[in-house]
């Protein structure tokens, strides 16, 4: 398995972008339409907010599942026993959001919503005729106007050296959503696990846009879109002393689309939240 960056400018993006959705669970977008420099700031700005002191004002709610979730509440991998050595703000434009970094970050929200909207009328216009009938509406309109999209800020702090024992940055873990749109990060580590079981480096030039497909695509597709296992590992050497900021947006449906015989989105999300032991 090969992953290559595809230009999102060239006449046959479409097909090559989905081709690799298809073969690997994951596809790289360059010369896109989201603002680097708007990305640029959001990293510089939540860096010093992550390294504040009234991070724990926004301390996350419970029901709401918005705001700063601290280290020692970090969520555990399915399957893991560990918590993963991050922190994390989780934005909805109807949540809570530091009013300073609130415009910002809704401007992103915007953008890379209008672009996830297009890349998944891609998915669907390249679906085989016999999985396109599996979706029980366009793909798009799935997370038109959802309100349970949601934009993760996450900072995976240097490492101390006192780390749990087996403690990674994220556990290999499936996302749950449909897709996830990530800019490339700030430092190295994301990976993504092979068919035939390696461990291979996602391209993480800065500017490239690393998209992944969710569990959710994969129940909706009848498995012809697979979720793929990915992971952030611990740097080496004098890496250990950065910080990771990251910024994936997870595209959620609404609540009640139908995503198979067996779920709804709602139902689906509920399921993993449950055993990811956030809920």
């Amino acid at each position: 398995m090969k992953l290559e960056a595809v230009d999102y400018t060239a006449d046959n993006a479409e097909e090559l972008f989905v081709e690799s959705l298809r073969n690997t669970g994951f596809g790289v977008l360059k010369n896109h339409p989201i603002q680097q420099k708007l990305v640029s700031a959001i990293y510089e700005n939540w860096y010093n907010f992550f390294a504040s002191e009234n991070k724990d004002d926004f301390r996350f709610n419970v029901e709401t599942q918005d705001g700063f979730f601290p280290s020692e509440i970090s969520e555990t991998a399915k399957g893991h026993t560990q918590k993963d050595i991050k922190e994390y703000f989780h934005y909805y434009p109807w949540g809570q959001c530091p009013e300073a970094l609130k415009e910002e970050l809704q401007n992103y929200y915007d953008e890379a919503n209008k672009l996830a909207g297009e890349l998944l009328s891609w998915v669907e216009k390249h679906s085989p005729e016999d999985v396109a009938k599996k979706y029980s509406q366009p793909l798009s309109s799935m997370v038109e106007d959802s309100s349970q999209t949601l934009l993760r800020v996450l900072h995976y702090p240097p490492l101390k050296g006192d780390e749990e024992l087996g403690a990674i940055r994220a556990g290999a873990h499936e996302d749950i959503n449909l897709l996830t749109i990530l800019p490339a990060a700030n430092e190295p580590g994301l990976q993504v696990k092979s068919k035939e079981g390696d461990w291979l480096d996602v391209p993480c030039d800065f500017g490239n846009l690393i998209i992944n497909i969710g569990d959710m695509l994969q129940e909706a597709s009848g498995g012809y879109f697979p979720s793929t296992t990915h992971r952030v590992v611990n740097p080496d050497g004098a890496d250990k002393t950065k910080s990771r900021i990251s910024l994936p947006l997870f595209l959620h449906p609404k609540p009640e689309v139908i995503l198979s015989e067996r779920y709804t989105a709602n139902e689906y999300l509920m399921e993993r939240l449950r055993e990811l032991g956030v809920i």
